[in-house]
């Protein structure tokens, strides 16, 4: 699992639909999520620090946290079918731990309120991130592939202590 932090959010600029923002601790990858209206409104506010007037209905799950004294360990963003993506929020009340599906949009509103740290399957990073540092892969890409090139057979036989004697029975 990547953590990542909340970037912003942003219109698409065909679409006009807010897009969440979410980047990796190292800036390396970003991964954009669609989400509606109501959830971008609510994760701008939690972003800002702007409560509402009257609880919404992130701040009211928020307060049921609170008042039922559970803590939001995490959420975690574990797998994209079908263009849609899937979170889960992980909750404890005392010895207890309870997983509760979500959307990604709903799980990262309730985060932001609760600081809870946001985290990403390395399968969806894999599937539906962008580079931001793109200089950054070229380099780590150049790097593995002289890696690679200065290899030998005997590289794999020499380390980690194993011996032709380890194939051969």
């Amino acid at each position: 699992m990547i953590e990542m932090k909340v970037a912003g959010i942003a219109l698409d600029a065909i679409s006009r639909n807010p897009v969440v923002l979410l980047r990796d601790t190292d800036d390396r990858r970003a991964l954009p999520i669609y989400i509606g209206q109501d959830q971008a409104k609510s994760i701008i506010g939690a972003l800002e620090n702007q409560p509402a007037p009257r609880p919404l209905t992130h701040d009211l799950f928020v307060n049921l946290i609170d008042d039922w004294e559970m803590t939001l360990e995490r959420i975690v963003i574990h797998a994209l079918k079908d263009n849609t993506f899937y979170a889960l929020l992980t909750l404890s009340a005392g010895e207890t731990r309870k997983e509760l599906d979500a959307r990604p949009s709903d799980a990262i509103a309730i985060a932001l309120r609760l600081d809870a740290p946001i985290w990403v399957m390395e399968e969806v990073i894999a599937d539906a991130s962008i580079p931001v540092d793109r200089a950054a892969d070229e380099a780590e890409k150049q790097a593995f592939r002289e890696f690679i090139s200065n290899l030998s057979p005997s590289d794999f036989t020499q380390q980690g202590g194993i011996s032709n004697d380890t194939f051969e029975q």
